[in-house]
């Protein structure tokens, strides 16, 4: 599909303002090497191209075919393509998913019939597809209105038009697009099935994407474990952040937006850049495209202007980026280029002295990048349109001198000098915020890089269950056994039926006791009355189970009461939570987080897709926003992190063992210097099982 050596156009029409009239006019202007079939019975040629009445007439079997035919006629070219042998189509057709239940019937008519007759199809509601670099111009898109410009960025998209505008706006900036790819409804091939195709093509070094839903990410993770593994930076634009975005979405592809937290999760647990919106994603691509990776965090400011310097060095570290003080070495070979009245620390204010001394500019980037603390730098210009040629030359030299990475941020440059920098390979950004969310992209691939080279082998296929079917509760004490088994900390907890074995029970446990209600139809214990806490004597054991079962029958009188499980309290420490729950994109995900208002309030999780590896677990913790409370506050010991992420990643094991299990609650988890203990879980097992 991507390079096919013959092409028929289903549907083809001499008229270049139509629809189907485009793809052959396109075709054909940009020079395509490969056969060219157009087909339609109302023709016997198409400016000067042998016209054929239908498939069967045909006199090879093409690569790939466009379906460039309404909805009606298209299932129809779908079968005569399968027969004829052509093992791909694009079909441009509308009418499927995207307009509600009766088109989605039709688009399992025609994916039907495309297995049937061994078809492969890219769509339907397709606007089809560009290789610049073999002239596939196979698109009626407007972006090709103008002839396509090779380079080293592909960009796969689910929506045509927005996919045409992002695309039209990388040519504006001098992006070169080796390919621009429209899956449309996605009904057989997927955005993923693309970009993993062309992960492979040496031509490309970026890979990038708009995404408004998936129905199976596990796909994307395999996709992301192969872009790190052949060293392309995967970028992408997801929408559905919100409610109303995600209807949107899974009404417009028929595909699921998720929910985007764990989106997000699983996106930075493999490496994944997340861009906010086109202009984000497209600074990021300028970006990956231009600049080699940093080895670190550590951003160097180069201004004319204190107050832009000031406004970087906020954003880096609203972004978690260190703005370092340049060492004293480095700050003494500054202060030997830079005027007194400049400025040496971070950000270095060269002043606009530079233009009498371009000396003064180009040896305090190269002198700052030579600092082992500063990984990467952006320099801060305004207008100069008088000097800009002086400032195209300055960058050049730099460009050619350093191995580090350096992103002009150049307010309102001149379109001439924008020209020249973008033609020597300089990633220029013309805001000052988004230079700064640029140059934190590469640091954070820079960073996933080195969290992911440890992880040799391509995760494994996860089957994605159903998840809408109510889930049964798994007894206490069975889940105690099943966690235990693999290696989780609890609480010492046993099962009393009776108030008499309850106390028992607790004498044997040690006191002081908590006593909770046993049943399977009663999830929320606390609101049944059902928990008490600090017991700590038998007397009082007997006496409040009594208490508790009475409760628990006025609570749900058609309850199942099994007893009570009695368990020994563990001393109080810093609080989090952890859990399991099968998503309906992702499969099994984990989620970690600090108890009590960090969650409930602030919702301060991090989630990731089992398998999670111990540095993955790590990073989970790093990311949530109360993390320096693991490490010791008011008073508090310090989290061993050790146990913790052992802990993460042995539920993540569990996930992965116990496909029946459908969520999982450990809340609270008791965590000190120590180790870690859960005290409380809540296990739902698939009612299908």
């Amino acid at each position: 599909m991507l390079q096919p050596k013959s092409i028929a156009i289903i549907g083809a029409s001499p008229d270049i303002n139509k629809l189907n009239g485009r793809p052959l006019h396109f075709l054909r202007r940009d020079g395509y090497a490969g056969k060219l079939f157009p087909v339609n019975p109302k023709y016997s040629d198409i400016d000067g191209l042998t016209c054929y009445p239908d498939v069967a007439s045909l006199p090879e079997v093409p690569d790939m075919a466009i379906i460039a035919v309404s909805q009606k006629l298209a299932t129809n070219a779908v079968k005569a393509l399968g027969e004829k042998g052509t093992p791909v189509a694009i079909i441009f057709s509308s009418g499927y998913s995207e307009i509600g239940d009766e088109g989605a019937a039709y688009e399992r008519e025609l994916l039907d019939a495309a297995k049937e007759h061994g078809i492969h199809i890219c769509g339907p509601n397709n606007l089809g597809l560009i290789n610049a670099f073999e002239n596939v111009t196979a698109t009626f898109s407007q972006y090709a209105d103008q002839p396509p410009i090779a380079g080293p960025v592909a960009f796969a998209s689910q929506s045509g038009a927005f996919g045409t505008g992002i695309s039209a706006l990388a040519r504006s900036r001098g992006i070169g697009l080796g390919y621009f790819v429209n899956t449309g409804n996605q009904a057989d091939i997927t955005l993923v099935d693309v970009l993993m195709e062309i992960a492979d093509d040496e031509r490309i070094s970026v890979l990038s994407a708009y995404i408004e839903g998936l129905r199976d990410g596990r796909e994307l993770i395999q996709l992301a474990h192969k872009a790190m593994t052949v060293e392309k930076p995967l970028i992408i634009t997801k929408v559905g952040r919100k409610a109303a975005g995600a209807r949107a979405a899974a009404s417009h592809t028929g595909s699921l937006a998720g929910q985007d937290i764990v989106f997000d999760g699983v996106l930075k647990q493999h490496g994944v850049i997340r861009a906010r919106n086109e202009e984000h994603m497209l600074d990021l691509v300028s970006a990956f495209s231009c600049c080699p990776i940093p080895n670190g965090n550590g951003v160097a400011f180069i201004t004319q202007s204190g107050g832009a310097g000031v406004l970087m060095a906020d954003r880096a570290e609203e972004l978690g980026l260190d703005v370092p003080t340049p060492s004293a070495q480095t700050q003494a070979k500054l202060k030997e280029v830079i005027p007194s009245f400049g400025s040496s620390a971070n950000p270095i204010d060269v002043t606009g002295q530079f233009l009498a001394d371009p000396k003064i500019l180009s040896e305090s980037i190269k002198i700052s990048l030579q600092d082992p603390n500063i990984d990467s730098c952006i320099v801060w210009l305004q207008l100069m349109h008088g000097h800009a040629d002086l400032l195209v030359d300055i960058f050049t030299d730099v460009k050619n001198s350093v191995n580090k990475p350096f992103i002009v941020c150049w307010i309102e440059a001149p379109e001439q000098a924008l020209q020249k920098l973008r033609s020597a390979g300089i990633c220029i950004i013309g805001a000052t915020e988004r230079s700064v969310d640029a140059i934190a992209g590469l640091a954070q691939y820079g960073e996933a890089r080195k969290l992911c080279a440890s992880q040799t082998s391509a995760p494994e296929h996860v089957e994605i269950l159903d998840t809408t079917v109510p889930g049964v509760a798994v007894p206490t004490m069975t889940a105690a056994n099943m966690l235990e088994s693999m290696g989780i900390p609890l609480a010492p907890t046993l099962l009393a039926e009776t108030p008499e074995e309850a106390r028992t029970t607790a004498e044997q446990l040690g006191y002081p006791v908590a006593v909770k209600i046993e049943s399977p139809d009663i999830l929320h214990k606390t609101e049944a009355g059902g928990v008490r806490l600090g017991l700590t004597n038998a007397d009082d054991v007997e006496t409040v189970t009594q208490e508790i079962l009475a409760a628990a029958k006025a609570y749900n009188p058609s309850a199942s009461i099994s007893g009570v499980v009695i368990q020994r309290m563990a001393k109080p420490a810093t609080e989090l939570v952890l859990g399991l729950r099968r998503d309906p994109i992702f499969g099994p995900v984990i989620m970690v987080g600090l108890g009590g208002i960090f969650v409930e309030i602030l919702e301060d999780v991090a989630f990731a897709a089992a398998p999670v590896t111990p540095p993955q677990a790590e990073a989970m913790l790093s990311r949530l926003q109360g993390a320096a409370i693991l490490d010791g506050a008011r008073g508090k010991p310090h989290v061993n992190r050790k146990a913790l992420v052992e802990m993460i990643c042995n539920l993540s094991n569990f996930a992965l063992a116990h496909t029946e299990i459908a969520e999982l609650d450990l809340n609270p988890i008791f965590a000190d210097n120590k180790g870690v203990v859960a005290v409380d879980w809540m296990m739902i097992e698939d009612a299908k099982n």
